[in-house]
């Protein structure tokens, strides 16, 4: 998917929510787990739930991996499945990526030709060689980690080196590899403040912000110190909405959670277009 194609998503349905899809057998509803394939299953439901009310989708590789072969045959149907009934829908593959040039062309011929995602996150730690060779391909977009909403991310991410932390040195580094129509970054939505300092360096790229929810991130700052004129946010909800249910309507009270979420983003995007058209 274009830049383009992304930006008229967000304009016509009002929202840029992601719906993660982070399944855990442990925490689903009784009923699913009698069926063939669990993960899929639990999957396919949310999946058209919550489609209406959103923009993108992101698996997260780790929870289908866990399952050994049976979880990733379970990934390759959700993509399928989604890429079959919801094409307009951006995928991201939440799968950290990033090792030495062979291997990343390799992890990125494996996620953007055969499993056809949209997008993969890409961490940046062994240099450029790690993230290059997942900016040849056309409409295919990397992911690179910037700052993260993880407690942990302050062991090495906050750093000084020299005048600026490390994630600001990353980020405006990473930049110069790639161009905003082929590389966003992930920034924690627990980090929302710092996203005013990111937006100087970086003020046309897309952020995939996660820890919106669960972890304790506000939908409000992030939108105040992070969207740009193209909004240019990816908000990630996952617990929050795939788990707001545990029954037979679990579904439908994903529904209803994500509904509330694109809620607040049309109530944002509707008041932004409206600053918008007021004549000086």
């Amino acid at each position: 998917m274009n830049r383009q194609k992304l930006i008229e998503q967000i304009q016509e349905k009002k929202t840029f929510l992601c719906v993660g899809l982070d399944p855990d057998v442990d925490k689903f509803p009784k009923h699913i787990l009698n069926d063939e394939d669990p993960i899929f299953e639990f999957n396919r439901e949310i999946i058209d739930a919550t489609a209406d009310h959103c923009i993108a989708f992101k698996p997260n590789n780790a929870f289908y991996e866990a399952y050994g072969l049976s979880g990733v045959s379970s990934l390759e149907k959700t993509i399928k499945y989604i890429k079959a009934n919801y094409p307009d829908h951006f995928l991201i593959a939440d799968a950290k990526r990033g090792d030495i040039g062979n291997t990343s062309a390799m992890y990125a011929k494996a996620f953007f030709k055969r499993l056809n995602a949209d997008a993969i996150t890409v961490a940046p730690y062994m240099g450029s060689d790690s993230v290059k060779p997942f900016l040849g391909f056309e409409n295919k977009w990397a992911i690179v980690l910037g700052l993260t909403s993880n407690e942990g991310s302050a062991d090495f991410q906050l750093l000084k080196t020299g005048t600026e932390e490390l994630y600001l040195n990353v980020i405006r580094t990473c930049a110069s590899w790639g161009t905003e129509n082929n590389m966003m970054f992930v920034v924690g939505a627990t980090k929302a403040q710092m996203l005013e300092s990111i937006r100087k360096i970086i003020p046309n790229h897309f952020l995939l912000v996660p820890g919106v929810g669960a972890q304790g991130g506000s939908l409000e700052d992030v939108c105040k110190f992070g969207a740009n004129k193209d909004i240019g946010l990816i908000v990630n909800v996952s617990r929050n909405i795939i788990y707001a249910g545990s029954g037979k309507d679990f579904a439908s009270k994903a529904a209803d959670e994500a509904k509330k979420i694109a809620e607040q983003m049309k109530t944002y995007l509707n008041e932004k277009h409206g600053r918008e058209q007021k004549p000086a």
